[in-house]
């Protein structure tokens, strides 16, 4: 990955990131809703501290077992397991009839940790860690969340959409 073209802030990388997807799926991304209900601030950095302890937890994880090991290098829906469910929780809408409660969902965290996410890719690059296992599997990571987040099937970005090339470089690189 070239260095020099890297965007310089998350927002930056999160947008280039967004446009690259929109550009491969061919349409307007879809934004989630949140739940009408506030979510007050406590909450909503109790649950972005949640799925960022996830993020930790699974990276070590992997680290220390190499589990989801594949020939193209990790698959990230079983490298990070938490942290995909965690998200695919965050923006529920559709709870069975017998639930005793209704989805609330709240895609404003999941954006919170999709910057964490890209700050994170930003440290590991200027630390001189480019190619690396974490900069590859949380690029990746990335690129998974963003697809639940838009609600866009991994069929609409073909076999060699994010997070398949094996390479970790993201949408767009």
């Amino acid at each position: 990955m070239d260095k020099t073209a890297q965007p310089a802030s998350p927002d930056a990388l999160l947008e280039a990131r967004r446009r690259a997807l929109q550009s491969e799926v061919g349409r307007p991304l879809q934004i989630p809703q949140a739940h009408a209900s506030p979510l007050t601030k406590d909450r909503r950095s109790y649950l972005l501290d949640e799925v960022q302890d996830l993020y930790w937890n699974d990276l070590e994880w992997e680290n220390v077992t190499g589990e989801e090991e594949l020939e193209g290098g990790p698959l990230i829906e079983l490298t990070f397991p938490g942290v995909v469910a965690f998200v695919r929780g965050l923006l529920l809408t559709e709870v069975p009839a017998d639930s005793p409660v209704g989805p609330a969902p709240r895609p404003q965290v999941v954006n919170d940790f999709l910057r964490f996410l890209a700050q994170r890719i930003l440290e590991l690059e200027d630390n001189g860690d480019d190619g690396t296992r974490d900069l590859r599997m949380t690029s990746e990571l990335l690129d998974q969340v963003l697809l639940i987040y838009h609600g866009i099937s991994p069929e609409d970005v073909g076999p060699e959409g994010p997070g398949r090339d094996g390479e970790g470089g993201g949408l767009g690189s």
